[in-house]
């Protein structure tokens, strides 16, 4: 890939030894070419990272103005809402918008961003926390070059940048806030054993809220011991596995800082085996890292015929739409999924010269319903 802007035609003819009428004929497939010379001009195109001018292709063919949205998976409520905001927003400026999945894949992610590019969408918008190691660091800096190269732009929806200087745009929540404000509701309320269930090392979002978490127990004068992080990963089946590990362990936490349960949690959560060190304390408090991870807790509490909150307190993170019909209702933080997705579109599209590398964060709250009360006497 070049540095200086848009690959041309030109650019590729004159690699292939050949006129720009012949590189026409082979990118449009309209036209009958000779193998070798078709070969010749593809490898150009190739070497030099060349994308057809999808704006010139459009004042042809009548294109569209498109924004597109890559997410891990649509079945999850966070997702689902953030994709409804992006959609919303492109449809009230008249732009259509494109969803596409990866299931967490990479090169899934790195062949739809290619596919937008070369299709000319205007914006291709990447959401939800990933982890954040050198091939994603290297990845996401070639999508933004890529993008910028061919007349579009990045946004990076709920993760941050890996290095300021790449020309996307950042749009995220204060992850690390929430989780302190919440963790430092159940400390008011009385609980000094809250176990944080759901890290995934490594991965944004989580390890902001494991920050959050173990910022707000320092800040009630509790020691590093005082922190308990079970890493079981993010999805209903890994909370309620995790949670039925921990009660199937007298629900006794010694001062070792981490737990990982056994099995195979949804999100790549590492395997391992839950031994938590024998001690007198037992958790009073359970901060899931989000409402899905909740929503697995409190099953496996009533499975082993406790209540909540009355046995334990239970919150979680993100305030899905159903977490007002648990049972109970569920204490959690609110963040703004949907203004997420809107955001991402309003601020790129409003002030398109200065996007790039800006850094906008959204605020979030907590929302109290029925799953918190003091620990039961003697806890």
């Amino acid at each position: 890939m070049t540095s200086k802007g848009r690959v041309t035609i030109r650019e590729v003819a004159e690699r292939a030894g050949v006129s720009m009428a012949t590189v026409s004929r082979v990118l449009s497939g309209n036209h009958p070419v000779p193998a070798s010379t078709r070969a010749r001009v593809l490898r150009a195109a190739r070497d030099l990272d060349y994308v057809a001018n999808a704006h010139a292709r459009a004042l042809v063919g009548g294109g569209r103005k498109m924004v597109a949205v890559v997410l891990r998976q649509v079945t999850s409520p966070f997702y689902a809402q953030v994709a409804e905001g992006v959609e919303a927003e492109a449809a009230a400026r008249g732009w259509l918008c494109l969803v596409g999945t990866t299931g967490g894949d990479p090169g899934r992610e790195l062949e739809f961003v290619q596919l937008m590019r070369e299709e000319g969408a205007g914006l291709v918008i990447l959401v939800g926390g990933v982890v954040e190691d050198d091939a994603y660091r290297e990845r996401v800096a070639h999508y933004a070059q890529a993008l910028a190269s061919s007349g579009a732009r990045l946004v990076l929806c709920g993760r941050p940048a890996p290095d300021p200087d790449i020309p996307a745009l950042v749009v995220e929540f204060d992850n690390e806030a929430g989780a302190r404000a919440i963790t430092g509701h159940l400390l008011s309320a009385g609980h000094r054993r809250i176990v944080f269930l759901g890290g995934l090392p490594g991965n944004t979002a989580l390890d902001a809220r494991v920050a959050g978490y173990r910022a707000a127990l320092a800040e009630h004068g509790l020691g590093p011991e005082a922190a308990h992080v079970v890493d079981c990963g993010l999805g209903r089946a890994a909370g309620h596995r995790a949670m039925t590990e921990l009660l199937k362990a007298g629900g006794d936490l010694g001062p070792g800082d981490t737990a990982t349960p056994d099995g195979d949690a949804l999100d790549t959560a590492t395997p391992g085996t839950a031994t938590p060190d024998a001690g007198p304390a037992r958790f009073t408090a359970v901060f899931a890292g989000d409402d899905m991870v909740a929503a697995g807790a409190l099953r496996a509490i009533a499975d082993a015929g406790l209540s909540v909150p009355q046995d334990i307190s239970v919150v979680g993170y993100n305030d899905i739409p159903l977490a007002e019909d648990f049972n109970p209702p569920l204490t959690t933080v609110r963040t703004p999924a949907e203004e997420l997705g809107r955001a991402a579109v309003r601020i790129a599209l409003r002030d398109p010269e200065h996007a790039a590398g800006a850094h906008h964060l959204l605020g979030t709250h907590i929302v109290v319903r029925d799953s918190v009360q003091p620990p039961p006497p003697g806890a």
